[in-house]
């Protein structure tokens, strides 16, 4: 498969591409926990069949001591007992967030409170931004059909 566009060798693209960059960076500069970043990151992509992303982010996640077996029951998190009380909140937010037009009001009082209940204000903010951020990704790398399986672990920082 060859890409649509090459975005960064556009001069529109490549600036937007530094925005999401910048955007992903106060993301990763604060205190959400990595193994959570790297869990979101991955089942928003699942969800929106982000090849590329999955590809990246699973890979970056196992370089970053991820377990194949957390790795392997992202998509199955519910019925998976691999993961915290504080992950299964972020992951349920995260699907939440992503699948907004699939459900009326978005995320529920239920799921946001759980999640609050598990990170501090700085976390939950920067759980809410990387959702965001993770689904501007996978829209822009859909849209244009970046190709995945050559992404090497820290490729990109």
């Amino acid at each position: 498969m060859e890409a649509r566009l090459d975005h960064q060798g556009n001069p529109v693209g490549s600036k937007f591409v530094k925005h999401i960059v910048s955007a992903g960076n106060a993301v990763w500069e604060s205190a959400l926990p990595a193994a959570t970043r790297h869990l979101v990151e991955i089942r928003v992509s699942q969800i929106n069949g982000c090849a590329f992303c999955i590809d990246m982010h699973t890979k970056d996640a196992a370089h970053a001591g991820e377990t194949a077996l957390r790795l392997n029951l992202v998509a199955a998190w519910r019925e998976a007992t691999v993961f915290t009380d504080a992950e299964r909140a972020a992951l349920e937010l995260a699907e939440q967030g992503t699948r907004v037009a699939d459900g009326a009001g978005g995320v529920t009082d239920e799921a946001w409170a759980n999640a609050a209940k598990h990170h501090d204000e700085d976390q939950l903010t920067a759980l809410v931004c990387l959702v965001a951020v993770m689904n501007t990704w996978n829209r822009l790398n859909v849209i244009t059909r970046q190709p995945a399986g050559d992404y090497q672990p820290g490729q990109w920082g």
